[in-house]
C-alpha cells in the first residue's frame, strides 16, 4: 500500500512538473540580430543614445557601428597578437563625441567625429580594469588592479590618483561632464567622489566584493552591485539608499547596466545571458528575456557586455556572441 501511495505521489508530482514547463513562455526572439563579431567578441559598449557600438574582436580588431544603419563606421585595429593585447574594455562619450578603448596594460582615445586617435598610453605598474571618458573626450578615467583609479585631464595632462581604495578596482563610471567619480573595489566598498580634490563624497559599503557600478548620465543615481546578494540604487543628490533590487537567486551578477532616460528604469545585461529591466522606485523586476547565444558553441552561452534603452519599448544589446541584437519590450 506504502508503494503505490509512494508511486502515485511520484506520478502527482511528474504532471506538475510538466504543466508547469507547458506553462512557461517560449524565450524571447529580437526583433532584429547582427553579426558584429564572427567568432564572437571579447568586449563591447554601447553608446548610451544606443546609435553607436564599439566592439573588440580577434579578428577584426576594434570596430565602430552605426546602430541605426547596421554599418561599420570606424576600424582601429591594433597590434592583437597576444592575450595581453586584447582590448577588454571600452567606452563611449555619452554625447558621442568620442572613445575610449584598454587592453590590459595600453588604453586610447578615439574621436567618433572622424575616426582619428587623438593619445595613446601605456600603464606598466599594474594592469587595466575598467575606464570611462566624458563628454568631448576631455577627462579619461581609468581603474587599476592595484586598487589607484586615475582620472586624466586631456588639455594639460592633470593626472589625480584616486586612493580611497583597498584592493582591486572592479568598475569604473564618470558623470558627462567629468566631475563626478564611481569606482567599486575588491574592498567591498563603491567610493563616489570629486575628481578636482579627489575628496569622497558617499561611501557605500558591500558585504562582498563590488563587482559593477554606473551612474545615471543625468546625475540622479547611483548603481553598485556586489558578488553575493547586494545591487543597490542610490540617489546621488542625498547618497541615500533608493531601493535594492528584488530577486529570488542565491546571487546574481551584472555585466551591464544602464539607466533610462526618464529616470523610472534599470536595464541590466548578466553573463548568463540575462537582461533584465528594473523599476527604480521599488526594484521590483519589470521583465527579462535571455540574447542569444552563438550557433556552434555547446553548452550553450554568452555574456551580455553592453545594454542601451533605444527607446521606451525597444532595447538593443551586444554580447560575446558577436552579436547585436534588438529587443521589444514588453513590461509585465
Amino acid at each position: 500500500m506504502l508503494n503505490c501511495n509512494l508511486t502515485f505521489l511520484k506520478a502527482k508530482l511528474l504532471f506538475l512538473l510538466l504543466l508547469l514547463t507547458a506553462c512557461q513562455p517560449l524565450g524571447q526572439a529580437p526583433e532584429q540580430r547582427w553579426q558584429h563579431a564572427v567568432e564572437g567578441a571579447y568586449a563591447a559598449n554601447i553608446s548610451n543614445d544606443a546609435k553607436f557600438s564599439v566592439v573588440s574582436s580577434i579578428h577584426h580588431g576594434i570596430s565602430l557601428w552605426d546602430l541605426d544603419n547596421n554599418a561599420l563606421k570606424y576600424n582601429w585595429s591594433q597590434q592583437q597578437n597576444s592575450a595581453d593585447n586584447l582590448v577588454l574594455v571600452a567606452d563611449i562619450a555619452d554625447n558621442n563625441s568620442h572613445a575610449i578603448i584598454a587592453n590590459r596594460h595600453d588604453f586610447s582615445l578615439w574621436n567618433i567625429e572622424n575616426g582619428q586617435s587623438e593619445g595613446f598610453w601605456s600603464i606598466t605598474e599594474s594592469t587595466i580594469r575598467d575606464v570611462a571618458v566624458s563628454n568631448n573626450g576631455d577627462y579619461l578615467l581609468v581603474g587599476q588592479s592595484n586598487g589607484k583609479v586615475v582620472h586624466i585631464t586631456i588639455a594639460n595632462g592633470r593626472r589625480l590618483e584616486f586612493l580611497g581604495h583597498q584592493e582591486k578596482i572592479n568598475a569604473v563610471d564618470m558623470l558627462p561632464n567629468g566631475r563626478i567619480a564611481l569606482s567599486g573595489s575588491n574592498d567591498f566598498v563603491a567610493y563616489v567622489w570629486d575628481t578636482v580634490s579627489g575628496q569622497v563624497i558617499y561611501r557605500f559599503n558591500h558585504p562582498s566584493r563590488v563587482t559593477m557600478v554606473a551612474l545615471d548620465p543625468k546625475g540622479r543615481y547611483a548603481f553598485t552591485a556586489d558578488s553575493k546578494k547586494a545591487a543597490n540604487i542610490w540617489d546621488l543628490k542625498t547618497g541615500k539608499l533608493i531601493s535594492k533590487l528584488k530577486y529570488f537567486n542565491r546571487q546574481e551578477v551584472f555585466s551591464a547596466v544602464q539607466f533610462s532616460p526618464d529616470g523610472t528604469q534599470l536595464l541590466t545585461g548578466a553573463p548568463s545571458r540575462k537582461v533584465s529591466i528594473w523599476d527604480i522606485a521599488t526594484g521590483e523586476r519589470l521583465t527579462s528575456w535571455r540574447v542569444l547565444p552563438r550557433d556552434d558553441i555547446r553548452p550553450a552561452g554568452a555574456v551580455v557586455y553592453s545594454v542601451a534603452f533605444r527607446d521606451n519599448n525597444q532595447v538593443i544589446t551586444e554580447s560575446s556572441s558577436g552579436y547585436a541584437e534588438l529587443w521589444q519590450v514588453n513590461k509585465q
